[in-house]
């Protein structure tokens, strides 16, 4: 019996709009973001989903984007699961600079390499490797047990945290992950065999 992964990126956020650097900063969800958020909820709801687990990461735009998918779902008094592992990359010195203000600051050419290479880190923050380091190790201790054994999972994360699942559960290589685009607010379901491989991928 195959296991369902949901992994939902947060809805837009007051950051995402102003073209911002975010990482492990705080910013709320703006009212495009609480939109994607509940419409997410209605489609799996309408999808007959129905998770058995949920887990988030410890920032403030993934836990309300998680609240309100639930709140769609018409399900309550449920255990959330809350962990640093799944937070966002740390852009460390990029973190609420603007990105076209880094780009003068540093140039063009070193804020791509920051942004799209798998292991160059930001200064004082990490890289998509760094973040893959912290964010598989607890998706393989933590979640894909529950999904081997045919459980539903529902994780409300982040572009980076959730590329670095992506990476691994499709096999991609670092450039074809870097070349994927996650959407803010939109699902992407997975099921999972009992040996934690991909079965296939699932549209809404």
């Amino acid at each position: 019996m195959s296991g369902t992964l949901i992994l939902v990126r947060h809805g837009q956020s007051e950051w995402n709009l102003k073209n911002l650097f975010t990482g492990w900063r705080n910013p709320g969800l703006t009212e495009k973001g609480i939109e994607e958020a509940r419409a997410t909820g209605k489609g799996l709801k309408s999808a007959g989903i129905e998770p058995d687990f949920y887990y988030t990461s410890a920032l403030r735009r993934a836990q309300h984007t998680l609240d309100l998918m639930l709140e769609e779902m018409d399900i309550q008094n449920v255990t959330i699961t809350r962990n640093i592992a799944l937070n966002e990359r740390d852009y460390g010195d990029l973190a609420g600079l603007n990105k076209d203000d880094a780009r003068e600051k540093w140039g063009e050419e070193q804020v791509h390499i920051w942004r799209r290479s798998f292991d160059v880190p930001p200064p004082g923050g990490e890289s998509l490797k760094d973040t893959a380091a912290r964010t598989l190790p607890y998706y393989e201790a933590e979640i894909l047990p529950l999904l081997k054994s045919g459980r539903t999972v529902l994780v409300a994360a982040h572009g980076n945290s959730l590329r670095a699942l992506v990476m691994a559960i499709e096999g991609l290589t670092p450039d074809e992950i870097l070349a994927r685009e996650i959407g803010t607010g939109e699902p992407t379901i997975y099921k999972i065999g009992p040996d934690g491989k991909l079965v296939e991928r699932v549209t809404l």
